[in-house]
């Protein structure tokens, strides 16, 4: 009997060895074998999207069975396809329902309506304990926030003037910036917001979506409605000094179809159209673009002199002027395809999470944590897709606000 480590010479026979040029190698060795390991992920590349050529094999009438179920297949997608119209048809229903309560939600933010009491009881979960502790720590308090405030004020001075901090008094009307501050708590639509835009935006006193069906009856004659189906973004502004109008629009345009070509991909109602709004800046305003100087050089003379040039500029703003493209446009470039997908998202988080739950996200309580990296990928390229490589460079054309002028209504593109 052979004892372990004994080699046989005869092929076949205990211990004998493996031919020459020939390893045996294990699942561990595999796994310690960078070589081994990448040519084994190769292979399996190879395969990924193959069939496991099974259908390919059955006989013709089972084949002809499977194209029977395709056609049931695809008479579910349009089912579903009109399923979704319903819902649709639904959602505009009840947004009759919740409009009086985006009136007073408007109002109440605006300052031009005081709640009452009644409307203001919101328990907080330390309320009880903060009554409790309330009489105990006034004087102490009190005490502590004098002698603080007088440090402060001893500290807060810079070459001899006073720093200043705006605090709000009890006195102020509303809820000051409302959809400035909810907008900025949202990571997408924050980054979309630049420093010049913030003066403009604290205008902004509502965002209304306007859900538009096949028998919705929406009494609107101001812009082209999306039909058959869709919505629009309506952002409301006080008179302001850049701008003229009063009400700025963004359109989407939807379909519940399943694609003849391509049925199985339907997977419920899709954006395939956009449409934004004219904005009538003020003379010097427009912050969605700027003038550059731009250096040219004369090729004969060899002279150089400076022009200026009006680029494109960052801006929330440019969310008004979406690319101009048809829902016949099938061969989008990858930036186009990247920016539109980028803005059908922004516009659902608007329709869909921010105007419902505007004033979690003013509090901070909502957040867009269930968003994919996907999407801020989408949302880098809409903003990519705006920058100019001259964006470096100052505006001499943008000028503190004038006083304002009167509004009117905006004019769709």
């Amino acid at each position: 009997m052979s004892e372990p480590g004994d080699e046989v010479s005869s092929e076949g026979e205990l211990g004998s060895s493996p031919p020459t040029g020939q390893r045996i190698v294990n699942a561990s060795g595999l796994m310690q074998n960078p070589q081994l390991l990448a040519a084994f992920k190769d292979g399996l590349s190879r395969l990924v999207g193959q069939t496991s050529g099974y259908v390919e094999s059955l006989p013709k009438s089972v084949k002809r069975r499977i194209k029977a179920l395709k056609n049931i297949q695809a008479e579910c997608c349009k089912i579903e396809g009109r399923f979704y119209e319903e819902v649709h048809a639904l959602e505009c229903k009840y947004a009759e329902k919740f409009k009086p309560l985006y009136e007073k939600r408007k109002n109440i933010a605006n300052g031009h309506v005081e709640p009452t009491d009644k409307e203001c009881e919101w328990p907080s979960d330390d309320e009880q304990e903060e009554s409790e502790e309330k009489e105990e720590k006034e004087e102490k308090d009190k005490a502590e926030v004098d002698q603080l405030s007088q440090e402060v004020k001893d500290k807060v001075k810079v070459n001899d003037d006073t720093m200043e901090t705006e605090v709000l008094s009890e006195d102020t009307k509303g809820i000051p910036e409302f959809w400035l501050t909810s907008m900025k708590n949202v990571d997408m639509i924050a980054e979309m917001i630049q420093e010049h835009d913030e003066p403009i935006l604290k205008h902004l006193t509502e965002i209304k979506v306007v859900f538009v069906g096949p028998d919705s009856n929406v009494e609107n004659s101001q812009y082209p409605l999306p039909t058959p189906m869709g919505f629009v973004l309506e952002f409301h502004f006080t008179p302001n000094p850049f701008f003229t109008n009063t009400i700025l629009t963004k359109s989407y345009k939807m379909k519940c179809e399943p694609d003849e070509d391509d049925p199985f991909s339907f997977e419920g109602p899709e954006i395939v159209h956009t449409s934004g709004c004219k904005i009538d800046w003020k003379k010097g305003k427009n912050v969605t673009q700027k003038v550059v100087k731009k250096k040219q050089r004369h090729k004969g003379r060899g002279q150089t002199r400076f022009i200026n040039k009006t680029v494109k500029n960052d801006s929330f703003f440019n969310f008004f002027s979406p690319p101009e493209v048809t829902e016949e446009d099938e061969d989008m470039d990858d930036d186009t395809e990247a920016l539109l997908a980028a803005d059908f998202e922004i516009g659902h988080f608007f329709r869909e999470r921010l105007i419902p739950k505007a004033v979690l996200y003013f509090t901070g309580e909502a957040g867009d944590d269930d968003f994919d990296e996907d999407d801020d990928e989408d949302e880098d390229a809409l903003h990519d897709g705006d920058r100019d490589d001259d964006d470096d460079d100052d505006d001499p054309d943008y000028n503190p606000p004038p006083p304002g002028e009167k509004p009117q209504e905006c004019k769709q593109q």
